[in-house]
């Protein structure tokens, strides 16, 4: 994967992870609305929409694909300083990249999104988001949090 690629592929999973918290969505919910078709079209759109704010695409894809509102909010009372929606883009691309086959990153996105290791990962009450990705990765392999 180029490095241009990677770049893309971090921005497309903070844009998923932000557009989840402002929709009060799970990630999941995000991923059926894009389909594999929208992914693919917001990863070819990256670049461009590198230099707009995330509020503005977020928007745009709430409305280009009928996200509706949720009531999966893991923020508002979370007692604990919440990390950040680039954070968690960044943690989700780096799982990509290890987990993903060559050419099936796409792929291996709505896998990983649409997994249970995604909402143990946006419950920021607990400790998953800080565990070592190598941990998460073996994690979301076998279908459950390992001991």
């Amino acid at each position: 994967m180029t490095e241009q690629r990677k770049n893309d592929l971090f921005y497309v999973c903070s844009l998923i992870e932000y557009t989840a918290r402002k929709t009060k969505n799970r990630r999941s919910v995000i991923l059926d609305a894009m389909k594999k078709e929208g992914v693919e079209k917001e990863l070819d759109d990256a670049q461009v929409n590198h230099c707009l704010s995330f509020e503005q695409v977020s928007d745009e894809i709430i409305e280009r694909y009928h996200i509706p509102q949720g009531d999966f909010d893991t923020i508002t009372e979370c007692p604990y300083t919440v990390p950040d929606f680039k954070d968690i883009g960044g943690l989700y691309s780096i799982m990509i990249e290890d987990c993903a086959k060559p050419g099936e990153e796409v792929d291996e996105l709505i896998r990983i999104f649409s997994s249970f290791i995604s909402d143990k990962i946006s419950n920021f009450r607990s400790d998953v988001y800080y565990q070592n990705p190598s941990y998460l990765e073996c994690s979301y392999r076998v279908g459950y949090l390992l001991n």
